[in-house]
């Protein structure tokens, strides 16, 4: 029986499609609760041609230790794979695959927090908390009235685009790649109309080297005052330091993040107790104009499902030498 080392494991919500579809798919587990690190690599991967992961960064050292242990394919239960050493899995001769989900839950996510960044939902609630019923500094506004610039029109793009026009806003569009299906409800633009034009601006776009720090000084300063900005992507798509100046400049009206710089080690992990080597987040979190959630958007019972089987179907194709449509390197 073909055997696959899977790390990150959650009892909590993952195990019982593990072991369902492992099942169905006449596959063998070695499993482990933690990342993948140098001390438990070579015991979790014996035996095994495949590793399974999340969003834990594989640096080279780390893909290099897989090869050592005769692994050959990796894959990821995400979308992106911006968190695996790409040249260094060349380098090793080791595969590596994404499982992409339905775009849905991201879609519905990044609706909520415009909307919620838009009434000033985080004032609200925390007001509330304290029995504090004051309206003063709670003056939302209505999203119909707004322009929403949609960064990235791939399937989550797409999605999110389709649920905004029910709310008749006018929705701006930028992709290097245009697709007509996305021209019914929005206009491409180029970036710089879009920075001009729009009231809030939603990113969904992978991270490259090309567009790392996308939204920074410059591009800020080119956004009308007040601009909402919504990030369900990736966190280095925003210059940190450049948020933080806008914010409290005024430049920017508010902040929506799942994502932000410096995420890996702190997400998913409880971390209550330890003093984070991020101020830029803590800086983030104490703004009361900026909603702050950890890297979830994407966290609904159809995803945990998705990720799981496909990640497997993927390696089973992967050790068959089958036409694996998940392999991406």
């Amino acid at each position: 029986m073909k055997k696959i080392a899977v790390f990150n494991l959650r009892d909590f919500d993952e195990a019982e499609w593990f072991d369902q579809y492992s099942r169905e798919l006449g596959l063998s587990l070695s499993t482990c609760p933690d990342a993948p690190d140098l001390d438990n690599i070579a015991r979790v991967t014996a035996g095994c041609e495949c590793v399974d992961i999340i969003t834990s960064r594989i640096t080279r050292e780390l893909m290099e230790a897989f090869a050592k242990s005769g692994i050959r394919y990796l894959t990821t239960r995400t979308i992106g794979y911006d968190h695996i050493d790409l040249d260094a899995a060349k380098e090793f001769g080791i595969h590596v695959g994404n499982a992409p989900y339905g775009p849905d839950g991201v879609a519905d996510y990044t609706v909520m927090l415009i909307l919620m960044s838009l009434r000033k939902m985080k004032r609200i609630l925390e007001r509330t908390a304290i029995q504090d019923y004051t309206l003063q500094g709670l003056q939302g506004r209505e999203l119909k009235c707004m322009t929403v610039g949609v960064i990235g029109t791939g399937r989550i793009g797409q999605t999110v685009i389709r649920s905004l026009s029910g709310f008749g806003c006018r929705i701006l569009a930028y992709d290097l790649y245009e697709k007509e299906e996305v021209k019914e409800y929005a206009s491409y633009v180029s970036l710089e109309q879009m920075w001009k034009e729009a009231d809030i601006i939603t990113l969904h776009t992978p991270l490259t080297a090309g567009n790392r720090h996308l939204i920074n000084k410059e591009t800020l300063s080119a956004m009308k005052d007040g601009v909402v900005l919504v990030n369900t992507a990736r966190g280095g798509l925003i210059d940190s330091e450049a948020l933080i100046s806008g914010i409290e400049s005024g430049k920017v009206g508010a902040a929506a993040l799942d994502v932000v710089e410096k995420e890996f080690g702190l997400y998913y992990y409880d971390r209550k107790s330890d003093v984070l080597d991020n101020r830029e987040l803590a800086v983030l979190r104490g703004f009361p104009n900026v909603t702050v959630s950890h890297h979830m958007a994407f966290y609904t019972d159809n995803y945990t499902r998705t990720v799981v089987r496909d990640s497997l179907h993927s390696c089973k194709l992967f050790m068959e030498g089958k036409e694996n449509p998940w392999e991406v390197c």
